[in-house]
């Protein structure tokens, strides 16, 4: 326990030592002092803040009210926020509210900029606003743990989880029910859930986990999108028009036997939402799925001038998230479609913004 409270001092010290180097850059501006609360948390006259700072600026007396939080997530940053705003309204109504952390992101600076309170990370982004006097600051890119955290929440067993909630957005998930249809650990699920939680992109309900926020989500998965790994063919077709599309569509029946492929990324839309054809098509397929089309589609290999383009992707569970808008022509999701698309080009692009606006448009 000692421990942990002589991080948590450290890190209030290092967040104070941030704050002291932005506002002396500030020519107007005098410092007479930084003081870190000791007694932060329930005492005698209820919630106290991590960190004072006495200012003066143009010889007049200010104080910046600051609380530091270790993880700059929106479901800490909003009680953050909330204790910071009662507290200057009730103790020092002239005093500046400024949050604290890490990092925030943007959607945290959003919230505190409605929440009129001021903000500054440990990555270098700030804004802080008083008594005439504006300091901004912004820094490309998010923090590295940040990175990472985003990532391993788009993993394939996570994006399993993701992919059936996105399918049905209103509805509300237990983590058992989560875990069997997806095929997932009730311990990763459970992951997910705090993770998805903690950004408010989710909120539990009696009933269980709800999205609260699709589009948001979906803005940061594709964000941090890349694409599958896996072995990546090139093939030339002589098939083209309807001789093309009923030998594929054959070829991808599920009732086919052994062996799995689906229309991918242009070719998906096509079926989703058409925007634009191209000359190329796209499939995944696993290793017999591969065999179906080849031979299907006649196809041989092509290093260049190819039609068709086959990923066998290392998830499978990118086979086993599709859409059938067709007898036989079965496709990526929605989802997969549109995130696949984003990283295509600017013709992709384009086809991923439509397919969004066709198929992935959320009520508020």
């Amino acid at each position: 326990m000692l421990k942990v409270v002589d991080a948590m001092k450290e890190e209030v010290a290092r967040a104070g030592e941030a704050l002291r180097r932005l506002l002396e850059k500030i020519p107007v501006l005098q410092i007479e002092g930084i003081e870190a609360e000791s007694g932060a948390g329930a005492v005698s006259g209820g919630w106290r803040p991590d960190l004072i700072a006495r200012l003066l600026v143009d010889e007049r007396p200010h104080m910046l009210i600051c609380e530091y939080k270790p993880n700059g997530q929106p479901r800490y940053a909003r009680s953050a926020l909330l204790e910071l705003r009662d507290y200057v309204a009730q103790r020092t109504p002239q005093a500046t509210p400024v949050f604290i952390a890490p990092y925030i992101s943007p959607a945290v600076r959003q919230l505190c900029e409605e929440k009129h309170v001021g903000y500054l990370d440990l990555e270098g982004n700030a804004r802080i606003a008083f008594d005439g006097l504006f300091i901004e600051r912004m820094v490309a890119g998010k923090a590295a743990t940040v990175r990472r955290e985003l990532k391993s929440l788009f993993r394939p067993k996570s994006a399993q989880v993701l992919r059936i909630m996105l399918r049905e957005p209103s509805r509300a998930w237990r983590v058992t029910e989560l875990s069997k249809i997806s095929g997932v650990s009730l311990g990763h699920v459970s992951n997910v859930r705090a993770r998805l939680i903690d950004q408010e992109w989710a909120r539990a309900s009696d009933d269980g986990l709800v999205l609260s926020e699709p589009g948001a989500l979906l803005n940061a998965w594709q964000d941090s999108y890349i694409a599958p790994p896996g072995k990546r063919l090139w093939f030339y077709t002589p098939l083209h028009g309807s001789a093309f599309e009923d030998a594929a569509r054959s070829a991808l029946r599920a009732e086919g036997g052994p062996g799995r492929a689906v229309f991918a990324s242009f070719s998906a839309a096509q079926w989703l939402a058409p925007y634009g054809r191209t000359g190329t098509h796209y499939f995944f397929a696993d290793e017999e799925g591969l065999r179906k089309l080849q031979a299907a589609l006649k196809l041989a290999p092509a290093s260049k001038g190819e039609n068709v383009v086959i990923t066998v992707p290392k998830d499978s569970g990118l086979l086993a998230d599709t859409i059938e808008p067709a007898p036989g022509a079965v496709c990526t999701s929605p989802i997969q479609t549109y995130l696949d698309l984003s990283i295509a080009g600017e013709r992709g692009s384009e086809a991923a913004e439509h397919l969004r606006q066709e198929r992935l448009s959320w009520p508020k």
